[in-house]
């Protein structure tokens, strides 16, 4: 059985918090906040407790949002979707060739004023998040998700 706790609104405000403070988001739903024992969280509509799931075996259900870790959120590539529309701090627009590293996989070397987790945009597509650290953002994008192929990276 899938062991999901259902967040209370104290948790939630504190999330909430956590996404004012790093991305200064304002980020509103009526969807329920769902953690599981690794940290990580989960949206789902508030219907889902309506079903009887005592007998089904569930790897995990809702959308995947981000992971609580240190005091720190860590948005999936659909939070980043869900926040960066209205993020107006901790945003970096990536150029062409810096989109295909990052869904290589690889790291990605930018200066700026960041700190944390920041949310990685290339034109209308937000791409996930990443650490920024040291002039570099680290890739957090699982390699099921990265592009596999050989890529041309613009010169």
């Amino acid at each position: 059985m899938l062991e999901l706790k259902i967040l209370n609104r104290k948790k939630i405000k504190e999330i909430l918090a956590l996404i004012k403070k790093q991305w200064n988001a304002d980020f509103k739903t009526e969807l329920a906040f769902l953690m599981n024992t690794q940290n990580k969280i989960f949206l789902v509509n508030k219907e889902v407790f309506n079903l009887n799931l005592e007998k089904l075996r569930i790897n995990s259900i809702g959308l995947y949002f981000g992971e609580l870790k240190n005091n720190e959120l860590r948005l999936s590539i659909e939070g980043s979707q869900l926040i960066g529309k209205s993020a107006k701090l901790n945003t970096i627009k990536l150029d062409e060739k810096q989109a295909m590293q990052w869904l290589k996989g690889e790291d990605i070397d930018i200066k700026g004023n960041y700190t944390g987790f920041v949310i990685l945009k290339y034109e209308n597509d937000f791409l996930g998040t990443g650490k920024y650290k040291q002039g570099k953002i680290l890739n957090f994008v699982p390699k099921v998700r990265r592009f596999k192929y050989n890529l041309e990276i613009p010169e």
